[in-house]
């Protein structure tokens, strides 16, 4: 198994391997005691895997209740997020006790949003089932439920107080899940990994998964420990996302967060160049490898579609907005552009 240690305001260790759920309990035994435990994981991954960690954690001591929702990003929702509140308080879970996210990047913001706010903050533990919760959304402790507004604008920073990531989990995901994970993963290597990225453009991810898996967790980790609250450098992690957000929410979520991230990191990659932002094209990089990895680069929303929705996106501050950019091959910038020019960039980048 390999490990990568986390050092932010609260310590702890991303897990790496395969084919040990079914002795979850024992692991999770190494760094919390013997306690309730709240199960929270969404209808298709609890059928999959949730009753293989519950006898596990149960027979390792543990007293298990389990939450169940609906599967999707619907479900990142206020009403979800009371619900579990209410779940909690009403099976009396006390500070001493813990939550559990079983599943993707939906499951980990919203029981990680959960526990930190139930009794102002209890522990939580991340089971990441999906490419993009293992090396994206399990680490780093950003949490958040969405509103009708806009993705993830009511959360909190809150480090969980370890992550498991079993890759044998990735073997149930449909194609298309998997592929979508592989946008962060190319996200990784553009911002600041060169060698990564080259990799990448050779290689296969599903046959390097878990040592493509610990690079990427190792880059989020370095990041985070410089700047756990996104005041500068952890912004990087946001290539491609503030686009990405608006063609999300354009679709009413019918386009996911991955396939939008690589769609919004091919815009973002071109707008720059065409608007002199970056000195350098590097779409001939980076178009290749979305592709190879079944990753689409282009949508049918206008550049004034994409402009409205993008108005309400976290990284706006008054009248700039930060875009994240490419600078040099696996090198990207933080650039703060103007908010009555950013029409124009989207534009850019969709021709």
């Amino acid at each position: 198994m390999e490990t990568v240690k986390v050092s932010a305001s609260k310590e702890y260790t991303v897990n790496i391997g395969t084919g040990f759920l079914s002795s979850i309990g024992e692991k999770l035994r190494e760094i919390k005691n013997v306690c309730r435990v709240v199960l929270v994981s969404d209808d298709t991954v609890f059928a999959l895997y949730g009753e293989k960690v519950k006898e596990s954690l149960t027979n390792c001591g543990y007293s298990v209740c389990e939450y169940v929702f609906p599967h999707g990003e619907e479900s990142k929702s206020f009403e979800n997020y009371e619900k579990i509140l209410n779940f909690c308080a009403e099976n009396s879970i006390t500070r001493t006790d813990l939550l559990v996210a079983l599943g993707g990047g939906v499951t980990g913001d919203l029981t990680g949003f959960v526990a930190s706010t139930y009794l102002r903050g209890v522990d939580f533990v991340q089971i990441p089932t999906t490419v993009l919760a293992m090396v994206d959304s399990s680490v780093g402790g950003k949490t958040a439920i969405n509103l009708k507004s806009g993705k993830n604008l009511c959360g909190a920073f809150y480090q969980p107080i370890g992550v498991f990531a079993d890759c044998e989990t990735l073997n149930t995901l449909p194609e298309e899940t998997f592929n979508e994970g592989c946008a962060e993963i190319i996200k990784y290597g553009m911002i600041c990994d060169k060698d990564f990225l080259e990799f990448l453009q050779k290689n296969s991810i599903r046959d390097n998964i878990e040592c493509v898996i610990k690079r990427c967790v190792e880059i989020k980790r370095d990041v985070v420990n410089r700047d756990e609250f996104e005041n500068g450098e952890r912004k990087l992690l946001n290539f491609g996302h503030t686009i990405g957000h608006a063609i999300e929410k354009c679709s009413n979520l019918s386009i996911s967060h991955g396939n939008a991230v690589a769609i919004g990191m091919a815009i973002a990659t071109k707008g720059a160049y065409e608007t002199g932002v970056s000195e350098e094209d590097f779409s001939d990089v980076l178009l290749p490898i979305l592709k190879k990895n079944n990753l689409p680069t282009t949508c049918d929303f206008s550049a004034e579609e994409l402009y409205k929705a993008s108005l309400k996106d976290k990284k706006r501050s008054f009248d700039t907005i930060s875009i994240i950019v490419p600078d040099k091959l696996g090198l990207c910038k933080i650039v703060k552009l103007p908010v009555e020019e950013l029409q124009n960039f989207i534009e850019k980048g969709l021709n």
